[in-house]
């Protein structure tokens, strides 16, 4: 009892801020290549514990000469990581941008188009913004701020149409951008087969919440990408499944 009347309500804040941020952060690096560079720092914290403990001073010392360098090297390394959580930080919005059967019709106005696109081996690339604005990806592109149909979409990527290259970027029930040029992922994990426009999606759903659906030019198939998840060869009822699940799903949980 005498330890419960010695924290303060700022202690309680402040730890609850912590486990906050550590767990944001164990989200956002789950899967990737971070947990395991994560698992290497800490062997080398847990060497420089032992070798203080039974006193192996060149051990210790090495350690301690090469930490700072270490942290500069995580610093790097993160980058990604680091910079996908600032963005995430600083660019939440807190209201939904469409009521609930708006965003209903406007998805499955995106599946029809992703599935006539497919059937006609028309490269596609659409982005549909969740909480993470992607102002600086739309400024680049020819804004449009124009409803989503399944017409508009078939029209953006037919190849005779002057803003088929790049992604189209969906905010609502709104299409607000096309031919918007997206970050290239470099990562290695990506399959060979995958092409430019499959690793602009990709890249942007590693910086950004960002949702993808990408089609294939070459064989009309549909890949979904969405944080750490890409899937390939998707089917209509699977990509109504995907988009349903990212954003009601999601949102029911909240």
């Amino acid at each position: 009892m005498e330890i419960l009347r010695l924290i303060r309500w700022q202690d309680v804040l402040d730890i609850l801020i912590v486990t906050v941020i550590i767990y944001r952060g164990l989200l956002i690096i789950k899967g990737t290549k971070a947990v395991q560079m994560l698992i290497g720092v800490g062997v080398l914290f847990l060497a420089l514990l032992f070798s203080k403990y039974l006193g192996l001073y060149t051990i210790d010392w090495i350690i301690q000469s090469l930490w700072a360098q270490i942290v500069l090297a995580l610093i790097i390394l993160f980058q990604p990581e680091i910079r996908k959580t600032l963005a995430q930080m600083g660019q939440t919005r807190f209201l939904p941008s469409f009521a609930s059967a708006e965003e209903l019709r406007s998805l499955e106005e995106i599946v029809k188009a992703s599935i006539a696109l497919g059937n006609r081996k028309i490269g596609a690339l659409i982005v549909l913004e969740k909480e993470t604005n992607l102002k600086d990806f739309i400024e680049m592109g020819t804004q449009l701020d124009a409803k989503v149909t399944r017409e508009l979409l078939l029209s953006i990527f037919h190849p005779s149409s002057p803003i088929h290259d790049g992604a189209i970027i969906v905010r609502g029930n709104r299409v607000v951008a096309a031919g918007c040029f997206l970050p290239i992922t470099l990562s290695a994990d990506i399959p060979k087969t995958f092409g430019t426009r499959h690793r602009a999606g990709i890249g942007l759903t590693e910086e950004t919440d960002a949702v993808v659906l990408i089609v294939s030019e070459e064989t009309g198939s549909i890949t979904t990408a969405a944080g750490d998840e890409i899937e390939k060869n998707v089917d209509m009822g699977s990509l109504r499944d995907f988009l349903t699940k990212n954003f009601f799903t999601e949102k029911k949980k909240k």
